[in-house]
């Protein structure tokens, strides 16, 4: 059989790519999907539109030559996908449209009603699942017998049998990302540039932690657990890739929370002497040593991004952050010694925050040897604590799947704009400061990369595109 893998991209309706945002990185997800089916000798295809313009025409021929249609669905881009799905059975309305992603997970059953095109939907892991549902189409296997799904029958939604979460994450088999390697995938924004080729790696699934903001499977799932690959499988994967690859974004939730485990991964990559630049996309700063980080620098990180969240101990301690403003100093430092381009992320909006608190997270990110910050608004997002209090507490719907934190919820002390006037001066607070600026020029001829420069310019140029956009997303986050 061949399988028509899709990512739909959020702005497929307006045919815009997003090959400049932040989310530019391969879909791991239909990648894993694709090496299973390719497994056991089905074809794939795969069309991510993040990154190419959409075309009906190209999206018809793939449709012809395919016995069946796998697409992953965010919740942030669901109406979107639901848009394609109406295309892909215009198209063709008899090939089978199956979804799955975080979206499918979290509202399950509901899933089907908000892609109403789509005749099945995968509930969690789907590596397992997608080879039942194989047997399905050629006649050797019932619906009702297979785990984790959810389909249509006549007029119905039904489910099939109780999910089952993959226990060895080592028996999978590693991400046929040979699908997108006709995507480049090397623009990355807020000014790093990744050495070419690039891909991404995830050696974990779910995280040990228990931040209040997060949307976490195991709010939904039992027995969903936080599971790792071993070491070794770990770095097999990056040597199997590491001639054509030579960045390898870390894309794990919290790739150092198993510290023995990370220390065993970065001997065996210093053992094997692998030219490869890595980066940690996700990193607690509690888990931070200096012997880790100094095997970390040896084996070829180059950047690190870590949730900081506030700049208020009050607000982390809301948050159930579980770190101190006392250790992000530390930590923070700890990697600008080890000349680490270093990332972060902080929020805005919680509900005990005031003015006072949005100013000091400014002043706290401006003191702090940063190269890369986010600021965002708090968003109460399906699957998180702070979504099922909300819920409860009657605060908003169990059918608005993110939501603002704004004071028109009852959700902060903040109006929308209010959170948009708040967000937007703590980036020009942050980039424009002319210590950061001689930081970032005198880094650049340190190590002799201009693209960093060249990069970090370009995302100063275009400040007011992205801050447009940043409002755009804010105002669409009460769906």
């Amino acid at each position: 059989m061949k399988f028509l893998l899709l990512r739909p991209g959020s702005q497929v309706e307006k045919n815009i790519s997003q090959k400049n945002t932040a989310l530019n990185l391969p879909p791991l997800g239909l990648l894993y999907i694709g090496a299973a089916l390719e497994q056991y000798g089905h074809e794939v295809e795969l069309l991510d539109y993040y990154i190419e313009n959409f075309s009906k025409e190209k999206l018809k021929n793939s449709l012809m030559s395919c016995d069946a249609v796998g697409m992953t669905v965010y919740t942030d881009d669901y109406k979107p996908a639901a848009g394609i799905s109406r295309l892909i059975k215009e198209i063709d309305s008899d090939v089978p449209l199956i979804i799955g992603g975080p979206h499918c997970t979290f509202v399950q059953k509901q899933s089907l009603h908000d892609i109403p095109y789509a005749n099945i939907s995968v509930i969690g892991e789907g590596e397992h699942v997608i080879l039942d549902l194989a047997k399905y189409l050629q006649g050797k296997k019932n619906l009702a017998d297979i785990h984790g799904i959810y389909y249509k029958k006549n007029e119905s939604i039904i489910p099939g049998k109780s999910l089952r979460v993959i226990k060895n994450l080592d028996d999978l088999p590693f991400p046929a990302r040979h699908l997108v390697e006709k995507y480049d995938y090397s623009n990355f924004s807020f000014g790093y540039a990744f050495k070419k080729k690039v891909t991404n790696l995830i050696s974990s699934k779910g995280c040990p932690f228990h931040c209040r903001f997060c949307s976490r499977y195991g709010n939904f799932i039992k027995n969903w657990s936080f599971r790792k690959r071993s070491a070794e499988n770990v770095v097999n994967e990056i040597l199997k890739i590491s001639g054509k690859y030579k960045s390898v974004v870390v894309v794990d939730d919290n790739f150092l929370a198993d510290k023995k485990r990370v220390h065993k991964i970065f001997d065996m990559l210093l053992k094997l002497n692998i030219d490869i630049e890595l980066l940690i996309q996700g990193a607690r700063v509690d888990t931070a040593d200096r012997e880790l980080y100094l095997k970390m620098k040896k084996a070829g990180v180059k950047y690190i991004f870590y949730g900081l969240e506030s700049g208020n101990q009050d607000v982390l301690d809301f948050y159930n952050k579980n770190i101190t403003l006392q250790q992000i100093k530390k930590t923070t430092a700890l990697a600008k010694e080890m000349d680490f381009f270093i990332g972060a992320s902080f929020i805005f909006g919680a509900p005990l925050e005031t003015k006072k608190h949005i100013e000091n997270t400014i002043k706290f990110a401006c003191s702090l040897p940063l190269d890369r910050v986010n600021f965002v608004p708090l968003i109460y997002r399906m699957g998180s604590s702070l979504w099922n209090e909300a819920v409860k507490n009657k605060k908003i719907q169990s059918n608005q799947y993110e939501v603002l934190a704004d004071s028109g919820h009852k959700l902060s002390n903040f109006t929308e704009d209010e959170l948009i006037e708040h967000t937007t001066n703590a980036f020009k607070s942050f980039y424009f400061r002319p210590n950061y600026i001689f930081e970032q020029i005198f880094k650049t001829l340190q190590h002799k990369d201009y693209s960093l420069l060249i990069n970090g310019l370009k995302f100063l140029i275009s400040f007011n595109k992205v801050s447009e956009a940043g409002k755009e997303i804010i105002k669409s986050k009460n769906i």
